[in-house]
């Protein structure tokens, strides 16, 4: 899977890949391939689940309220789709814990109060 995403990438690709310390993503020789190709290896501290703790729940609430409710002609069209939901995420969809605002407005409040 991963030589074949190589096969797409151009020389103005810029990309990050997180994962969890599984071994298989510590290995010399996987680490080497990424970087072969320019790509940016993170990985959550040892015994520290917390910094994949946001990006966990985004995918689960994003693949919940959008990947798996629709249909994608292309991957072009999926990437047009996914940037209206993320827009639609952070300007939009409020949030209980947020006190009933989206992300934007809760940062923007957060801002003027201080």
């Amino acid at each position: 899977m991963l030589e074949k995403a190589f096969e797409r990438l151009t020389d103005e690709d810029k990309l990050l890949m997180h994962s969890d310390r599984g071994w298989h993503y510590q290995m010399k020789q996987y680490r080497h391939t990424l970087n072969k190709y320019g790509i940016t290896q993170s990985m959550s501290r040892k015994g520290n689940c917390y910094d994949n703790a946001v990006i966990e729940k985004f995918l689960g609430i994003m693949k919940s309220e959008f990947l798996y409710l629709k249909s994608f002609e292309s991957v072009e069209h999926f990437k047009q789709e996914l940037e209206k939901y993320i827009d639609y995420y952070n300007h939009k969809r409020i949030k209980a814990k947020l006190k009933g605002m989206s992300p934007v407005q809760y940062r923007t409040h957060s801002q003027i109060a201080a």
